[in-house]
């Protein structure tokens, strides 16, 4: 295992939280110290956290623009950043600034009321979504929430009278029971089966069988849900026209265009939605966009997008909720989120390191590094064999945070504020992959 000259293990934590006295004062509590080694960590996890993801790879204890640090005082380079959550790094100054600010002054309060927060950041989506006048904002805490909003939300469409739900094969739109009838993959989906019906999966970026899929019975689907860019299965980018296509039909039939821009959202692609690229989207406006990952930085919160007064009206008063959606902390954190990347040209940034990164990673020379797609900085390397797992192992003790999404695929989703430097150690990398990784023993 690699460590930096400058990985030193971060200090404990020695603030605590405060408890309000009769007198005015605060006594502090004791925080849990981050002191203990990886593997110490590790077996505490093993018999306190429920086993649905397995031992984890590290234990992580502090972060810094694109770098994390685990327990035993190692520096990696985060370039899956959270999976496209942390845009700008770590323990961003003026994200932890905002968050701590309005922490300090209104944490939380039901939705009974709003904060000016919360306002202000669905007038901010909506500008940035370029939704027309009478569009609304449903605000979560998360994306597989906003993707089970918008499923409810398509129910109501047509009262009931339109029964199927179209999507794509590879799709991963979450876990609930909702979004999850939306994902495509078995593994994920046959251990909680019934789910609720009437989801229908067409191949992927295939333009005939969406015809086809209108053609019959087109009048009874309520909705076509779409990844612009597919993230868990690969980082597949919708073949060019269909959106454009996506959205005649949808529109000829009465269907809502739901686009799940969760992974792709909030600047990930170069543009603040991928849908908005003139090859990607064709200029198409959706009835819906679901967000989240990218849009708090760091901190969970997520939104529906519903575009025109028809869409936006269709869950009404008492027909949809959430306690912690649209809290006064995650409505700072996602406008500092935005503010952050105006101010700093991390829009532009996004796209030409993109540009640049998917050509030197095209470059490495190596046999096992084949396609190169994907579009700003989210990025697949497709290896041209199942090693996947070996490269992000090998990554792993080289200090670099890399994901294998699929057997063959490595998925990158790291910080906005990346530097060239800072990733040459990854291209570096790929380029020295023996030629018989598959056959060395795991």
């Amino acid at each position: 295992m690699t460590t930096s000259p400058d990985a030193t293990a971060p200090a404990a934590p020695t603030a605590g939280t405060a408890r309000h006295r009769a007198d005015g004062a605060h006594d502090a509590l004791p925080v849990p110290a981050a002191t203990g080694s990886v593997a110490e960590w590790t077996e505490r996890y093993t018999h306190a956290v429920m086993d649905t993801f397995g031992p984890p790879q590290r234990v992580l204890v502090r972060g810094e623009g694109p770098y994390v640090w685990d327990a035993d005082g190692t520096r990696y380079l985060d370039l899956l950043g959270g999976i496209a959550v942390n845009s700008l790094g770590h323990a961003h100054p003026t994200l932890t600034a905002a968050i701590s600010a309005q922490l300090g002054t209104l944490g939380h309060v039901s939705n009974f009321f709003a904060s000016p927060a919360q306002v202000a950041l669905a007038e901010r989506l909506l500008a940035l979504a370029e939704a027309p006048a009478g569009s609304r904002v449903f605000l979560t805490n998360s994306g597989t929430e906003a993707n089970e909003a918008a499923l409810k939300l398509t129910r109501r469409h047509g009262a009931g009278s339109r029964p199927r739900v179209l999507a794509l094969e590879g799709a991963f739109h979450g876990r609930s029971m909702g979004a999850l009838s939306l994902t495509h993959k078995l593994a994920y989906r046959e251990p909680f089966e019934p789910l609720p019906g009437g989801v229908e999966f067409l191949p992927f970026g295939d333009s005939d069988a969406l015809r086809t899929a209108f053609a019959q019975d087109g009048e009874n689907v309520a909705a076509l849900f779409l990844e612009p860019i597919q993230g868990e299965a690969g980082v597949r980018p919708l073949p060019p026209g269909y959106l454009a296509l996506a959205r005649e039909l949808t529109t000829a039939h009465g269907a809502l265009l739901v686009l799940d821009e969760v992974q792709t959202g909030m600047g990930r692609t170069g543009r603040w939605f991928a849908h908005q690229h003139p090859h990607v989207g064709g200029g198409v406006l959706p009835d819906v966009v679901t967000v989240a990952k990218g849009l708090g930085g760091g901190f969970p919160v997520g939104g529906l997008i519903a575009y025109g007064p028809q869409v936006a009206a269709l869950l009404g008063r008492g027909q949809h909720g959430t306690t912690f959606g649209g809290n006064p902390v995650a409505s700072a954190a996602a406008l500092a989120t935005i503010g952050v990347i105006e101010r700093d040209g991390l829009l532009t940034h996004v796209t030409e390191l993109g540009e640049r990164l998917r050509e030197r990673l095209r470059s490495t020379g190596n046999a096992l590094v084949g396609e190169v797609r994907g579009e700003g900085l989210l990025i697949a390397v497709e290896l041209t064999a199942p090693v996947a797992a070996r490269v992000v192992a090998r990554a792993l003790d080289a200090g670099i945070v890399v994901n294998p999404c699929t057997p063959t695929t490595l998925r990158l989703a790291p910080p906005f504020v990346l530097t060239d430097e800072q990733v040459q150690p990854f291209v570096d990398l790929l380029a020295a992959l023996p030629a018989d990784l598959a056959e060395e023993t795991p």
